[in-house]
């Protein structure tokens, strides 16, 4: 048994769960562990941030874009509190990150004697949120604490975990028996039995819709085999965007699938909530058959469908296609799809001068570019008319809408694929949240393009609060500094647009420029489009 200090045995399981970079920010009751990453350094990059939520966001775009776990450290209590945006994000879009953080000493855990950074049952807090959460009290209980928490982190539906240490325990020694990675627990078979009864209801459907979510992410293949092979479009929001390519002739964004709606006979979710259609579009149509096939059994009891079906969306696709007949008269459907997919593509043009910004972000980045969006007027029409051909190329927040999340999560993106065009799309608020880590950008040479949409307000508040308030708004404008000067204090290089056309030219100069870049689009698009019109449509 080699003797380690508590730090030495949580990177050892760090480094044998395949982590090669950890983003933190040290603090006090973190010197243990920060030490065991300089005493390692030749094997763990840490990324350190100007503040703890862009670690925990960078952790969260990381795994995003990857689709493998990552971690982050910072000081407990005020310190765990301040990623508690980022961790429920990731709680929202089963993302799969590891929270390291600290304790008070042992002997005062639980005492309220007033500690450093103390809280009330810290561990409590993490767990209303998190799939697990455990103190190591010990330097030798670390690798068996570590290694169930990564377990319960990618196993089934993924998600955030916790994972706490006291203050004295970073540096103590003792002899540690080092654990391997335990592995996924095994996913749950598709049901036969479920499986037949929804091929029955396939078989006999002439008008079926499959809708795909980020539980689909890593079942394109199997997805697709099944849309060909009945004639059905696959309908994707946000997370699920390229899990079918978007120029494929099934591939539909909402818009184009409410289009369809009113004819729809029956409706396959897979990996989603189903949110959109069941709860945003009014009443079903008649005779509406739904399934679902989730890896999570608590998503079956939170609704209701004709069929679900527990197991991993890849596995269970593939079980339904061979279960299903090859349809032969899907001529009729497949005119009326192609027919939505274009009233769809005429309406989105119409959001202008947002659309027009889309289009020009989308001409620029190659298939595989990614954009991170943002609570903003432009993020808002990319969750509907950006075309994404691959999956894990559109990064969201999900419905937790985290206002600020975009370019510190943007950061970690890029972080994870550095030779890959990145954009970050953010709004002057929401940019503010963390814009000072444009430092950790310059200083870690993490080449991320960050376009600012500056309309000097909460755009979407203002608009809502003047459209429902007699023309009155309140907290909703901004003051902003000149962004320009912004990004250049800390050596980033800048552009200001107005236009498409010249957020276009910028962008092709910023991504070949291959550094660290701002660019600023002047546009008071509060005043255009709202985006929604699109989110829960209404017929004419």
């Amino acid at each position: 048994m080699p003797r380690m200090t508590g730090g030495d045995a949580i990177v050892d399981s760090l480094l044998r769960h395949g982590i090669d970079t950890i983003f933190g920010l040290p603090g006090v009751q973190m010197y243990g562990l920060f030490d065991a990453f300089a005493r390692n350094a030749n094997r763990l990059r840490v990324v350190n941030a100007r503040h703890e939520q862009t670690t925990a966001y960078m952790a969260l775009g990381y795994a995003q874009s990857t689709g493998r776990p990552s971690a982050f450290t910072v000081v407990p209590g005020p310190g765990v509190m301040n990623t508690m945006g980022a961790l429920t994000t990731a709680w929202g879009v089963n993302a799969p990150i590891m929270c390291i953080t600290g304790q008070v000493p042992s002997a005062m855990i639980g005492r309220g004697r007033g500690q450093l950074h103390e809280m009330p049952d810290q561990l409590a807090t993490l767990k209303t949120l998190l799939k697990f959460a455990e103190r190591i009290e010990h330097p030798t209980d670390a690798p068996q604490v570590m290694a169930r928490a990564w377990q319960a982190m990618v196993s089934g539906r993924p998600g955030p975990v916790a994972v706490e240490m006291p203050w004295d325990m970073f540096p103590a020694t003792a002899d540690v028996t080092p654990i391997d990675p335990l592995g996924k627990r095994e996913a749950p078979t598709p049901d036969p039995d479920k499986i037949a009864a929804l091929a029955k209801l396939v078989d006999a459907a002439k008008a079926p819709m499959i809708w795909v979510g980020g539980g689909a992410v890593e079942a394109g293949a199997e997805v697709l085999a099944l849309a060909e092979k009945i004639g059905a479009p696959v309908v994707s929001f946000r997370t699920g965007k390229g899990v079918v390519d978007s120029r494929h002739p099934l591939s539909l964004g909402t818009v184009g699938g409410f289009e369809l709606w009113d004819k729809v006979d029956l409706l396959i979710g897979i990996g989603t909530r189903l949110d959109v259609p069941m709860a945003r579009w009014g009443a079903a149509p008649a005779g509406l058959r739904t399934a679902r096939i989730d890896i999570d059994p608590a998503e079956h009891r939170r609704l209701s469908v004709t069929v679900p079906i527990v197991a991993d969306a890849a596995e269970g696709t593939h079980a339904l296609t061979a279960a299903v007949a090859r349809k032969s008269d899907t001529v009729p459907w497949l005119a009326e799809v192609a027919k939505a997919k274009t009233a769809a593509l005429a309406a989105i043009q119409k959001a202008q001068p947002q659309y027009s910004m889309v289009e020009a972000i989308r001409e620029v980045l190659p298939d595989d570019g990614i954009v991170v969006d943002e609570v903003t007027q432009v993020g808002y029409i990319i969750w509907y008319g950006y075309p994404v051909h691959q999956p894990r190329r559109l990064i969201s927040s999900g419905f937790s809408g985290t206002l600020g999340y975009g370019f510190p999560t943007a950061l970690g993106v890029k972080v994870a694929n550095p030779d890959r065009p990145v954009v970050s799309v953010t709004g002057d608020g929401g940019f503010l949240f963390g814009g000072s880590d444009l430092a950790t950008a310059v200083q870690f040479g993490i080449n991320l393009v960050t376009v600012v949409v500056n309309n000097a307000s909460y755009g979407n508040v203002k608009r809502d609060q003047q459209r429902l308030y007699e023309g009155r708004h309140s907290g909703a404008v901004l003051t902003n500094p000149d962004f320009q000067a912004y990004a250049r204090s800390f050596g980033v290089a800048a552009w200001q647009v107005e236009t498409a056309d010249g957020l276009r030219g910028a962008l092709r100069e910023a991504i070949a420029s291959n550094a660290p870049a701002v660019i600023e689009v002047v546009s008071d698009i509060t005043k255009d489009y709202p985006p929604y019109e699109f989110h829960q449509p209404k017929r004419h």
